[in-house]
């Protein structure tokens, strides 16, 4: 009887996919809110924790953008853009909204292998800050001042995800500040400041068949550290000297400082 044997070489693979590698994506601190991953400009909502793009890779490097679609944020490829206000602003641009909501993105590139799935732990980092204005009439009588208004110029209205960086031109925001006795008070949450100019211009609305004044200042000194730190809130005081009676006298603000604020607590 003769016998006959053959040799059979099998390959064994890891898994469905030996010429391609996946991509699972952890992010910490995730609590509510839409997510998105978006790999070689391909974006895809985060639909849990961990994430595994829905796509399979070619092996190599590629570039890895997380972010959170904000409130008050439009989304062009990987610009994420405030979007812009109903008011109107006294450089004759559109301005931006003043409150976006909280934009929290990152970047890396990523080695992707073929038959194999590849971890990604991708920590998120906020690129907008709040800012406080808090001015203090010294002068003059504060319940004469029926409203203010301020348009402060020389701020980022775009974000590049994938560079990191405060994108386009810049732009403006107009602010709406409220009388608590006797200081003007005002909110608003910027990427940060643009260009080696920020100026805020005051109109200001009497009780006296509505009169107004406008005053302008130069914030650049007061605003040059504003892009330093966006995981702190940022605050800048002045005071403001306005007419005692209804005579017309233009108002003026001095002593202006800033300061650095407690942590931002927003959740992502």
């Amino acid at each position: 009887m003769l016998l006959y044997s053959s040799c059979v070489k099998d390959t064994l693979y890891n898994t469905p996919h030996p010429d391609k590698g996946a991509v699972a994506i952890v992010i910490d601190g995730i609590s509510s809110g839409k997510y998105v991953a978006d790999i070689d400009g391909q974006p895809s909502d985060i639909t849990g924790i961990p994430f595994v793009y829905p796509v399979l890779i070619t092996p190599g490097s590629h570039s890895l953008v997380a972010y959170n679609r904000a409130e008050g944020f439009s989304f062009d490829g990987r610009i994420a853009r405030v979007n812009a206000s109903t008011d109107e602003s006294r450089s004759g641009s559109a301005p931006v909204i003043s409150m976006p909501g909280y934009l929290y993105t990152a970047c890396r590139q990523v080695e992707v292998i073929p038959d194999d799935t590849l971890r990604v732990e991708l920590p998120l980092s906020p690129r907008v800050r709040d800012l406080l204005f808090e001015i203090a009439v010294t002068q003059g009588r504060p319940e004469l001042i029926k409203s203010v208004t301020g348009t402060l110029s020389g701020i980022a209205g775009a974000f590049d995800m994938e560079k990191e960086a405060l994108s386009g031109e810049a732009t403006s925001t107009v602010l709406t500040f409220t009388r608590e006795g006797d200081k003007l008070i005002a909110d608003a949450r910027l990427l940060g400041t643009m260009g080696p100019v920020q100026t805020l211009v005051l109109d200001i609305v009497f009780v006296d068949a509505n009169r107004t004044q406008r005053t302008e200042v130069d914030l650049s000194e007061a605003m040059a550290q504003f892009n330093s730190n966006m995981t702190t809130g940022y605050q800048i005081t002045g005071e403001l000297e306005t007419p005692n009676g209804m005579e017309q006298v233009t108002a003026i603000i001095t002593d202006w400082n800033d300061i650095d604020g407690d942590d931002v607590t927003a959740e992502m």
